[in-house]
């Protein structure tokens, strides 16, 4: 059985991906994800604060995701990897109280499910290195 916060963060990659894939704005799609299959208040909850963190500021995100996917061009990823990665990447610098391992295991299995092998270690690969801009912004270097 998948935990309430994994549907939380599946809801939000569904979500991401409509607004990456059909330009879509993020306030527009949360109903048709959530129609099919409903999700908990909680569950959505968490979902909704997850968008939100990466539409807000997403040129944050994106110039941490490109410092460190070396030879990669954020444009040029599967969109579902590059949803996966802004997802994570929101989470590692806002949500502190997440563990680091968790987020990333989130990712990971989440890449399989959604994309390839080869993704899942694609993601996990720019997200240990991710990981460190977390740690560099609790000692105040960030």
């Amino acid at each position: 059985m998948v935990g309430s916060r994994r549907q939380g963060r599946e809801a939000a990659l569904q979500i991401l991906y409509l607004t990456d894939l059909c330009r879509k704005r993020a306030a527009d799609v949360p109903e048709a994800v959530w129609s099919e299959d409903p999700l908990p208040a909680k569950t959505q909850a968490f979902a909704s604060h997850l968008v939100d963190g990466v539409t807000t500021d997403p040129a944050r995100i994106d110039m941490l995701i490109k410092k460190y996917a070396e030879n990669w061009e954020i444009s040029r990823m599967a969109t579902v990897d590059r949803c996966i990665l802004r997802l994570a990447t929101f989470e590692l610098i806002s949500d502190l109280e997440t563990p680091v391992n968790v987020i990333i295991n989130e990712a990971v299995e989440i890449a399989k499910k959604y994309s390839t092998a080869e993704s899942s270690k694609f993601v996990n690969g720019i997200l240990d290195k991710v990981k460190l801009e977390r740690y560099d912004s609790q000692d105040g270097k960030s």
